[in-house]
C-alpha cells in the first residue's frame, strides 16, 4: 500500500516577496514584479526588463564562505529551503539522516558563474585564471547537494532538469519516493538565476520574450490578444514533503496533501508546445486519475501560461480537451503575470501559490490582461484583475518545458475526500 504524502513547510524568494508572507500578500494584491534590469546594462538588448528580486542582500541570509563557493541559483535554494524547513516546525536533523532527502530543480544552474568566468578568460591575457569554485558553482546539482550539506540530510539527493517543467518533476519524484517508503521527508522545489546577458540575449533572439520596454509591469499579459512573449524572473521556492503518518505523529501543520503528479512528452518540437495540447491533456488527466477525481471536481488550475502567442493557446486547447468545452466550476489563473517566468523554478513558485489558495480559499488573479484572445472560449473561467474568494479543495499546477516536457501536480485540502 502506498504512503500518503503531505506538505508541511514552504519557503519562497521571489520578485514580489523575499519570504512567503510578503510574497503571498503581493500575489493576492495582484502586484507585478517587472522593472528595468539592474543586474547588467540592458540598453542594447531587445528586452530590457525582467522580474528581479527586490531589496535583496544575500549576506543577510548566508555567511561569506557560502557566498564565495555558490552561484546565486544555489544561494536562492538555500534561502528558500531554510524558510521551508523552519516553517515545518521540526528539526529533521534529529531523525535518522538517511530518512531525509533533497530533490531539487533548476533548468540552467550556474549561468552567472559560467558567464563571468568565461568572459574573464576571453577578455584576459590568455592565461587560464579560473576560480577553483568555477565547476562546483556552475553544476546544476549543487543546489540539492548544498541543501543536504547545510542540514546533514543523507537520504536521496539529486537535481532534476526538464527545462521549465523542472520543479514539478522534482516535486513528483519527491512524492513518489515518499509514497514508496524510500524516505520519510524530502525537501523539494526549484531555483533559478537567469537574468544574465547571455540568458536574456538568447531568449530574446528566439523572440520568446516580451519587448514592451516602455511598460514592464504590464508586459506579462497571458491570454491577451496583444501578448508578445514572457518576462524573465528569478528566485526560488521550497516545499517540505512528508510521510503523512510521520507528520501527524509529530503534530505537524499540514498545508495540503499531494494527490497526483504526472509527466508526459509532446514529441512534437524542440521549443514549441503541441498545437492541440495533447501531451498537456494527458498529463493533467493522469494527475486527476491518480487523485481519484474528475475535471468536474477540480477547483483551481494555475496554468503555465507564459504569455507567448503559441503556448497560451495550446494549453487552452489542452484544458478544453479535458472539459470537452463544457462549463465547469474550475477557476483558472496565470500568476506569471505577476512573478514573471522563473524557468526551472516556476513550478515551485506556483506550487506555493496553489497550496496557499487551498489554505485561504481564494483564487489569485491574472493581471494585465485587457482583451482576451478570441480563441479563448467563454467556457473557461479565467480570473482577471483581482483575487476572488472560492472554496478551493483541489488545485492543479501545470508546467511545460523546451524539449516537450509536460509536468502536472495536484494538491488537495488535507481533509478533502
Amino acid at each position: 500500500m502506498l504512503n500518503r504524502v503531505v506538505v508541511t513547510g514552504i519557503g519562497a524568494l521571489t520578485p514580489i516577496g523575499n519570504e512567503v508572507k510578503t510574497f503571498w500578500q503581493n500575489v493576492v494584491a495582484g502586484k507585478s514584479g517587472a522593472a528595468r534590469i539592474t543586474h547588467f546594462d540592458p540598453t542594447l538588448f531587445k528586452t530590457q526588463f525582467a522580474c528581479e528580486l527586490k531589496d535583496y542582500n544575500p549576506a543577510t541570509y548566508l555567511d561569506s564562505n557560502d557566498l564565495k563557493r555558490t552561484d546565486p541559483f544555489t544561494q536562492y535554494a538555500l534561502i528558500a529551503s531554510d524558510e521551508a524547513i523552519k516553517d515545518s516546525g521540526f528539526e529533521f536533523s534529529k531523525m535518522d539522516p538517511f530518512d531525509v532527502g533533497v530533490i531539487w530543480g533548476s533548468a540552467q544552474g550556474g549561468m552567472e558563474t559560467f558567464e563571468e568566468q568565461v568572459t574573464g578568460y576571453a577578455q584576459g591575457d590568455g592565461n587560464p585564471r579560473f576560480s577553483p569554485f568555477f565547476v562546483p558553482k556552475l553544476l546544476t546539482n549543487m543546489a540539492s547537494g548544498m541543501i543536504s550539506l547545510r542540514n546533514g540530510y543523507m537520504g536521496v539527493n539529486y537535481t532534476a532538469v526538464s527545462a521549465c517543467a523542472t520543479s514539478n518533476t522534482a516535486i513528483m519524484d519527491a512524492f513518489n519516493y515518499i509514497r514508496l517508503g524510500k524516505a520519510k521527508v524530502i525537501i523539494t522545489g526549484g531555483s533559478e538565476a537567469p537574468i544574465t546577458p547571455a540568458s536574456i540575449g538568447g531568449f530574446s533572439s528566439m523572440k520568446a520574450m516580451s519587448t514592451l520596454n516602455n511598460d514592464p509591469e504590464g508586459a506579462s499579459r497571458p491570454f491577451d490578444v496583444s501578448r508578445d512573449g514572457f518576462v524573465m524572473g528569478e528566485g526560488a521556492a521550497a516545499l517540505v514533503l512528508e510521510d503523512r503518518e510521520h507528520a501527524i505523529k509529530r503534530g505537524a501543520h499540514i498545508y495540503a496533501e499531494v494527490r497526483g503528479a504526472s509527466m508526459t512528452a509532446d514529441a512534437y518540437h524542440m521549443t514549441s508546445t503541441h498545437p492541440e495540447g495533447l501531451g498537456a491533456t494527458r498529463a493533467m488527466q493522469l494527475a486527476l486519475n491518480e487523485a481519484g477525481i474528475s475535471i468536474a471536481d477540480l477547483d483551481y488550475l494555475n496554468m503555465h501560461a507564459t504569455s507567448t502567442p503559441i503556448g497560451d493557446l495550446s494549453e487552452t486547447k489542452a484544458v478544453l480537451n479535458l472539459t470537452k468545452g463544457e462549463k465547469h466550476k474550475l477557476q483558472i489563473s496565470a500568476t506569471k503575470s505577476m512573478t514573471g517566468h522563473l524557468l526551472g523554478s516556476a513550478g515551485a513558485i506556483e506550487a506555493v501559490i496553489s497550496l496557499l489558495s487551498i489554505r485561504d480559499k481564494v483564487i489569485p488573479p491574472t493581471i494585465n490582461t485587457q482583451e482576451l484572445d478570441p480563441a479563448v472560449p467563454d467556457s473557461l473561467n479565467i480570473v482577471l484583475g483581482e483575487t476572488i474568494d472560492f472554496p478551493v479543495n483541489y488545485a492543479m499546477s501545470n508546467t511545460f518545458g523546451f524539449g516537450g516536457h509536460n509536468g502536472t501536480v495536484l494538491f488537495a485540502d488535507h481533509e478533502a475526500k
